[in-house]
């Protein structure tokens, strides 16, 4: 069997009035998350030049002088944020580590804010760089537009599993999100064995927002096949993948891919996912609408935050 091409999803009737447009879409996104777990979105109502303005910000943060980045290493972050080097996370359990440098932020949270107070897990202020001008505006339109995209996609998740629109809304209050930059040097020439920009690896949370720039380099496993096929940039569309979370939500009915990235480009390359948590209080169990009659949960119910801490565990030790 052949590679199937990822799927391509107009979302606008997601916000349409007519429930008949977003059921529509929702059977769209149902059939890519049981088959392929990942997809392009169009018509998802981001602003193309706010996208392009956080690319052109990204590449300015990471040609910095390294004293300048290491100022807000991620290192003196309670809440995982700020700058990560070359080699600091290993994705693919017995392969080197990713030669990928990254930054971390999420919402703007002081620190006095009450969920910060209570330590939740990957939350708390941000770190900035001095000197980039417009850097912080920037990134912080961004996260408040891919959130948007993201409560919205959530609520099409739900349809696409035969729930109302609102019964993710627990989990969407308070829902918690990281967008991280990433930056990769070109592939060297002589690499290590197993040597990759990111190794093979599946996404922690609910779903992932993925903006790319032409460089390429993404490749999605393609389990019919055995084999990896290349997830290239299509102007102006974003790319979705489900997570461990929402793989495990579904009893695995919608899956989360591997993936990995290559750059053999012999260039660099920047992308920006947007990880979609959601609630760290929220309870996830099997929905009933993804048990057959006889059938079992795959797996114990638990918390978003657990979830999460369990999948950081296992990266960064």
């Amino acid at each position: 069997m052949g590679i199937l091409p990822l799927p391509i999803i107009d979302i606008g009737g997601l916000r349409s009035p007519d429930a008949l447009a977003q059921i529509q879409v929702a059977e769209q996104l149902r059939k890519a998350c049981e088959q392929r777990g990942f997809f392009y979105i169009t018509g998802h109502g981001m602003d193309p030049a706010l996208m392009e303005q956080a690319l052109i910000a990204s590449q300015r943060f990471f040609k910095l002088p390294m004293a300048d980045k290491l100022a807000v290493d991620k290192k003196l972050s309670r809440c995982n944020r700020g700058y990560e080097p070359l080699r600091a996370q290993t994705l693919e359990h017995g392969a080197p580590p990713d030669l990928k440098e990254s930054f971390y932020l999420g919402a703007e949270l002081a620190a006095s804010d009450s969920r910060v107070q209570a330590s939740r897990f990957n939350t708390g202020p941000n770190q900035w760089p001095s000197g980039l001008r417009g850097f912080r505006r920037t990134m912080l339109d961004y996260y408040r537009a891919a959130y948007e995209l993201g409560v919205c996609l959530v609520r099409g998740l739900a349809l696409s599993l035969q729930l109302p629109a609102n019964h993710f809304d627990g989990y969407l209050q308070d829902a918690t999100a990281t967008l991280r930059l990433l930056h990769y040097p070109p592939q060297p020439a002589n690499p290590q064995p197993g040597e990759k920009g990111c190794g093979e690896h599946t996404d922690f949370g609910g779903l992932t927002l993925l903006l790319q720039d032409q460089t390429g380099g993404l490749q999605v496993w393609d389990k019919s096949s055995r084999s990896w096929t290349d997830a290239p940039p299509l102007p102006s569309a974003l790319i979705v993948n489900i997570g461990d979370l929402f793989a495990r939500w579904t009893n695995d009915r919608y899956v989360s891919t591997l993936h990995r990235v290559i750059n053999t480009s012999g260039t660099e390359r920047h992308s920006i996912p947007f990880f979609f948590t959601g609630n760290p209080l929220h309870r996830v169990e099997c929905l009933p609408t993804c048990l057959n009659e006889g059938e079992q949960p795959r797996y114990p119910a638990l918390t978003v935050e657990q979830h999460q801490m369990a999948c950081y565990q296992r990266t960064y030790g």
